[in-house]
């Protein structure tokens, strides 16, 4: 599956649930199924800033493709890093340099978030794509 495709996933998923109550067990559940980061790669270079939570991401190239891991002291924010690990992990980095990311706005997800959570959900974002950048060979 592509980037567009695992989105369309998220948002047929989301569609199952009829109130944001559901949705936000869902999202737990999702948090609990994140590839974890390596104990030993919980280091302050790989928090992400901005989160009102500590969440360490951390991106490896493995055959050209970005491969992505996570962990987060908060259990909303673990799904939340979840789904959109969900959505990168295992793709190109320039796909996820150039990818259109409207699974989080046609679910209403940001819409559902206190402030500083829909600022760290940026922050995750931002911290993706400049992995990704980063990766790409120069």
């Amino acid at each position: 599956m592509n980037i567009e495709e695992k989105q369309q996933e998220i948002i047929d998923d989301f569609a199952i649930y009829d109130d944001w109550m559901e949705k936000y067990e869902y999202i737990i559940e999702l948090g609990k199924d994140l590839p974890l980061i390596d104990p030993s790669k919980k280091t302050e270079d790989r928090l992400i800033e901005g989160c009102q939570s500590r969440v360490w991401l951390d991106a490896a190239i493995e055959q050209n493709k970005l491969r992505l891991t996570a962990d987060s002291d908060a259990i909303i924010t673990k799904g939340i890093i979840g789904l959109l690990i969900r959505v990168y992990d295992n793709e190109s980095p320039e796909d996820i340099v150039k990818s259109n990311l409207h699974f989080i706005s046609e679910i209403g997800l940001q819409e559902h978030l206190s402030p500083t959570r829909a600022n760290g959900l940026a922050s995750m974002v931002k911290k993706i794509k400049l992995m990704a950048l980063s990766a790409i060979p120069k």
